[in-house]
């Protein structure tokens, strides 16, 4: 049974905004029902609550809808933040807001062209080579820091923003990013995939249906 205390998350696994949002909420503990979406066949509860029909979406209990991933992110962490991503070990959260934007309206734009060179009028050949230049600017930060997360030696909000979308760019030709000049970079993506948070935000879920209960999240 669906528990109407819970917030829904209207969520897919692979999407990088959705796991963005995925990874903040199982950092904070925060609790909710995770509905897993086919892309191809939106549920009608998802559109009525966000017409823009894109995930993630949130629901909290009270009918208020989150339909951005880093408000998602924001609003868990404001509520319970046990890891401080909040707070990172240098710089502040202003520091951190400004990095993720400009991954997102900087880096996101060049991945989209550089994966899916099909899908836009104005891609360019040059996509790969201009999300490289976000990528070593990550490289220079983790080297001028500690070398492990971006902003000092603990993970933070920023982190779990910015490496879905760095993974992504890695998987679209995995031996050409190996052969990269950033090593810091390749470190802190590794450990991030292997860390057991990032194992906990992308378990598997069947594809929720109209009427049923979704899935309990975060996953024990």
């Amino acid at each position: 049974m669906t528990d109407p205390s819970l917030p829904v998350l209207y969520s897919f696994r692979r999407c990088p905004y959705a796991m963005r949002a995925r990874l903040a909420l199982a950092a904070s503990g925060e609790h909710c029902e995770l509905r897993e979406v086919v892309l191809k066949d939106k549920p009608a509860e998802m559109l009525a609550a966000s017409p823009k029909g894109t995930v993630p979406v949130l629901v909290l209990p009270d009918g208020a809808v989150l339909e951005q991933s880093l408000d998602i992110m924001l609003w868990a962490l404001r509520r319970n933040d046990p890891l401080r991503w909040l707070d990172p070990a240098a710089g502040t959260l202003d520091d951190m807001l400004a990095l993720v934007a400009a991954c997102d309206n900087g880096f996101k734009p060049q991945l989209d062209r550089y994966k899916y060179p099909g899908r836009f009028v104005d891609a360019s050949a040059d996509a790969r080579e201009l999300g490289a230049q976000f990528l070593l600017q990550l490289e220079a930060r983790l080297a001028g820091g500690s070398g492990q997360q971006l902003f000092g030696a603990r993970a933070a909000l920023a982190d779990a923003a910015v490496m879905p979308f760095v993974r992504q760019f890695a998987m679209v030709e995995a031996a050409w990013f190996d052969d990269q000049p950033w090593p810091l970079l390749r470190a802190w993506l590794a450990g991030w995939t292997a860390s057991p948070l990032f194992d906990r935000a992308m378990r598997k879920y069947a594809p929720w249906a109209s009427g049923g209960a979704g899935a309990a999240y975060p996953p024990a």
